[in-house]
């Protein structure tokens, strides 16, 4: 009775130790997702942008604060508006707010990251390195394909670049 009484307490244990690590998997990467992700064509020492559909699992609001990558001189978040005279301009941002259980969509026409200052050309089948800072998390690498802009029909493209 006692091997049988210890057997279920091991047993039990390691149930609970079980679900315990898995709860703690979900906390070390999938708590904030990055989907669909792409960068358009570019030559070399112009400039780039990269989209997405970033998911925060968590209850937590956090904030896109940064990226960087190794094939430019510089990365920024930028949001592309129309301005009072009907032109694009695009401003530079410090931050984009990412709320808890929410979206933030990075797409042309909008919020993006502006990838300046290529170090070589960007062509369709390339991929890139880009990591994404965010305020409250641990930083995310992706490697994004790079894609021709205009063949990207249905994913907000309203004419307008980045």
């Amino acid at each position: 009775m006692k091997r049988i009484l210890m057997m279920l307490v091991l047993v039990g244990t390691l149930l609970l130790t079980a679900c315990g690590a898995a709860g703690d998997e979900h906390t070390d990467g999938t708590d904030i997702e990055a989907h669909d992700f792409w960068a358009r064509t570019a030559l070399k020492d112009g400039n780039s942008a990269a989209y997405m559909l970033l998911h925060n699992h968590t209850e937590t609001d956090d904030e896109l604060i940064g990226a960087s990558s190794d094939v430019a001189a510089s990365v920024e978040i930028h949001l592309s508006q129309m301005n009072a005279n009907g032109t694009m301009e695009m401003i530079p941002q410090e931050s984009i707010a990412l709320p808890a259980e929410g979206d933030l969509e990075l797409k042309p026409g909008s919020y993006h990251i502006m990838i300046i200052g290529l170090k070589q050309d960007l062509n369709v089948g390339d991929e890139i390195t880009l990591t994404l800072h965010f305020k409250n998390h641990k930083d995310i690498t992706l490697t994004i394909p790079v894609m021709e802009a205009q063949n990207m029909g249905g994913s907000g493209m309203d004419g307008h670049m980045p």
